[in-house]
């Protein structure tokens, strides 16, 4: 699932692979752009927001694509196999002479000009595998709402970027306290705890091929995924249940015992 490290590792791989050379395919499958020929101009860099890519391109432009769930970018060698989904799903494809960059299920892919990228990124918060990452800020943001659902507060890319599901739930675990908590119900410095553990943890797992949050190699994850089996930590049964507002409800992992607060 793509969460701020994915995003990172996709923007590294297709970094390397595009940036200082020109195009010799461009293709954006999207109405939109079925027009739009970007042959011949140079991808001057990649670069991760939160959960976002922006790909800059020669000429003042942006290529702003989002993997939401479920999409990816894949890279492959001439003569190369493209694998990675149906060719249906493929929305872009941008290729150099020694490498082609091919976007599946991207649900959002927008033509921009880099002086406009506020307009797709700019409501976002402190980046927690950026250079402009504020601990101080993305705290704030979190409080600025106690009554918010804790989970759904880690979640809210507008208070800091970068965490999805399964990092909801990995942190709390790692709390000690329900995804359910409200955030003014939080014990006294636990969220400055919080916000350091959120991006110690992406920071370790943004080189990672496969991402972990605990110190063991034979279970990845600490309650993610893992309902109904025990609990790493105390062997109490795993449980599961969905959380959000009704209109965009995730799965949310918690051990009923190690982790404090209201539940549904």
């Amino acid at each position: 699932m793509p969460e701020g490290d994915t995003v990172h590792q996709t923007a590294t791989r297709l970094h390397q692979a595009l940036a200082g050379r020109p195009l010799t395919r461009s293709d954006l499958r999207v109405p939109k752009y079925a027009t739009t020929d970007l042959t011949g101009r140079e991808i001057l860099d990649v670069t991760p927001r939160g959960k976002h890519l922006l790909t800059r391109i020669e000429g003042g432009l942006t290529l702003h694509s989002h993997l939401r769930m479920d999409g990816s970018w894949r890279i492959f060698a001439p003569g190369e196999r493209w694998t990675g989904g149906q060719t249906h799903q493929i929305r872009a494809i941008l290729a150099n002479e020694t490498r082609t960059a091919v976007g599946y299920r991207l649900p959002v892919l927008e033509l921009l000009r880099t002086a406009d990228e506020h307009k797709a990124v700019g409501h976002l918060g402190p980046d927690l595998l950026g250079p402009d990452w504020d601990p101080d800020k993305a705290l704030a943001n979190l409080l600025d709402d106690p009554a918010r659902e804790l989970g759904e507060a880690l979640l809210d890319q507008r208070n800091l970027a970068g965490i999805g599901n399964i990092y909801k739930s990995e942190l709390c675990f790692m709390a000690s306290v329900t995804p359910w908590t409200p955030v003014g119900d939080l014990p006294e410095n636990l969220a400055p705890r919080l916000i350091a553990a959120a991006h110690r943890v992406l920071d370790a797992n943004r080189d990672r091929p496969a991402r972990t949050t605990t110190n063991r190699r034979d279970q990845r994850l600490y309650v993610y995924g893992r309902a109904p089996r025990p609990c790493l930590r105390c062997g109490t049964p795993v449980r599961t249940a969905q959380q959000g507002d009704g209109s965009r409800d995730r799965p949310t992992y918690w051990c009923p015992r190690c982790q404090s607060g209201p539940t549904p």
